[in-house]
């Protein structure tokens, strides 16, 4: 029996009239593993059997066809028309056509309206397969998908933007397009700051057009979801809702420095949104209890099983304010929990908007359940704010904002240590307690220190408040200080429900540790 990797055995029975016999003779011919295509000019193949939806490039790349089968591309044709509003300049982006490929002009379906050019194939991405599949061995004649948006008609964002599904045009604006070049060029930096480097960290090796550049990549939309499919939701690499760092695609970068470890660079945090998420980042001073029972005073509870992404990546619909006509689809790929919104609701890519209902969206604090209302929630994130920055400020105020504890300038408690005991700043492998309180201001702190945790306390805020608590008690105590203020002293001898010794407040502490 002939057997090929990629055909299909077909098996033609002949009959023979021998004489006044009959005999049956089976001939075994090998299938061509691809049709003529119905778009000859352009070499756009398509399905080699539109009734099951088999790709004619999953003939031979069978895992892809696979993972592929299970994906929103693989349907992408049937959910457009099902969706009863269908019009004409939508079947391009459904189906294989000159949308995200490197092709010249109309291709595909935008030529030749056949069901082989149903849904979001290969090809989509990759470019016509026909003299790849005519030469299989010949050098240079695989075409290669881009993962840049540098060209936007030959990526992801020929599709995914627009009014309707503006990922793209979101993730412009974002973070992770923009390219710090100080990490990016770090190799021990490019998991996370670069794309090909974050790609390589996920085990994605596979072929694509800026694979072998030199240009730094931003973490594109590939880096992410998986274009050849994935069990994950949305075709993500990682789950975003596995608790353990390793498995959580955002926390897999966002769980870095998250406590201190002495060194040039040990004493300051680094993304430990993850860590803070999860209540395991800070120093522990001494006499902290963490009560894991509050767990759901974390953003990690159960009324979030999305974890960062339930509050980062949010769709919803924007309307006109005053007509209610449709406006956009907001995707969420600002990344931003509560995004500064123009008029109408629709996200800004600006963060320096007031913190109230009217300059920001905080749909997301109450769809989860975790808030009542949207009121409510601006109203818990003011006192929030109040609290953690009356606790900061007993620490460590960066008044020239450098980032450095400045003596003569900065004030708080720090500023008074190192006056005195500059040696509790050595930087060596011993953590003092100063040492310890500098590393959780900086990582809790608003506007202290540019890659802490910046969520306000909202990760965790039953651990931040706890943190900042036990760093001024145990401040206090190790270096004899003067009581802080009374606003302060107040949240110090307001109870935090299980939280031991840190309940009393500062007397109570100063106490057991003498």
């Amino acid at each position: 029996m002939l057997t090929r990797q990629w055909g299909r055995l077909w098996i033609v029975p002949l009959l023979f009239l021998i004489g006044a016999c009959t005999s049956e003779t089976i001939v075994f011919r090998d299938r061509e593993p691809f049709n003529p295509p119905p778009d000859s000019v352009n070499g756009f193949l398509g399905l080699f059997s539109a009734s099951t939806n088999q790709t004619t490039c999953g003939n031979c790349h069978v895992g892809h066809q696979r993972d592929w089968q299970d994906s929103p591309h693989a349907d992408a044709f049937e959910t457009l028309e099902s969706s009863g509003s269908a019009q004409a300049f939508c079947y391009g982006c459904h189906t294989v056509s000159e949308n995200g490929n490197v092709a010249n002009g109309p291709a595909g379906w935008n030529v030749v309206q056949d069901s082989a050019y149903h849904n979001v194939q290969c090809e989509s991405c990759h470019g016509p397969g026909l003299d790849h599949v005519t030469e299989p061995d010949l050098p240079g004649n695989v075409p290669l998908a881009h993962l840049s948006q540098a060209d936007p008609d030959a990526s992801c964002a020929s599709c995914h933007s627009g009014t309707h599904h503006p990922f793209v045009d979101e993730w412009e604006q974002s973070g992770h397009a923009q390219i710090i070049a100080s990490p990016a060029g770090r190799t021990e930096c490019q998991s996370c700051h670069e794309g090909r480097g974050a790609l390589r960290g996920f085990n994605a090796n596979f072929n694509y057009a800026e694979r072998n550049g030199t240009e730094n990549l931003p973490i594109v939309c590939g880096v992410c979801h998986d274009p050849h499919g994935s069990e994950n939701e949305a075709e993500l690499r990682f789950s975003i809702s596995n608790p353990d760092p390793e498995q959580n695609l955002c926390m897999r970068c966002h769980i870095r420095r998250v406590e201190p470890g002495g060194g040039t660079h040990g004493g300051s945090p680094h993304a430990p949104q993850g860590a803070v998420l999860l209540g395991t980042a800070g120093y522990r001073p001494a006499g902290f209890a963490y009560d894991t029972s509050r767990i759901f005073t974390s953003h990690a509870s159960e009324r979030n099983p999305r974890l960062c992404a339930g509050c980062h990546v949010e769709s919803f619909e924007v309307t006109d304010a005053l007509t209610g006509d449709f406006v956009i689809n907001s995707t969420g790929h600002l990344f931003k929990a509560i995004p500064c919104v123009d008029a109408n609701g629709q996200p800004l890519p600006e963060s320096n908007c007031a913190y109230d209902n009217a300059s920001r969206r905080f749909n997301t604090c109450a769809a989860a359940g975790c808030h009542a209302s949207e009121d409510v929630a601006v109203s818990a994130l003011t006192n929030l704010r109040d609290k953690l920055g009356d606790l900061a400020d007993a620490i460590w105020v960066d008044v020239n904002d450098n980032e450095t504890i400045d003596v003569g300038i900065d004030t708080g408690y720090l500023p008074q240590i190192k006056a005195a005991s500059p040696g509790e700043f050595a930087g060596d492998t011993i953590i003092t307690a100063a040492e310890g309180a500098f590393f959780n201001v900086k990582m809790i702190g608003e506007e202290r220190y540019a890659n802490g945790d910046r969520s306000l306390g909202v990760h965790n805020p039953f651990l931040s408040e706890s943190l900042l608590r036990a760093n001024i008690q145990e401040l206090v105590a190790v270096y004899g200080l003067a009581p802080p203020p009374v606003t302060v002293q107040r949240i110090l001898e307001t109870p935090m429900q299980g939280t031991g010794p840190q309940s009393g407040g500062i007397t109570r502490l100063i106490r057991t540790l003498r």
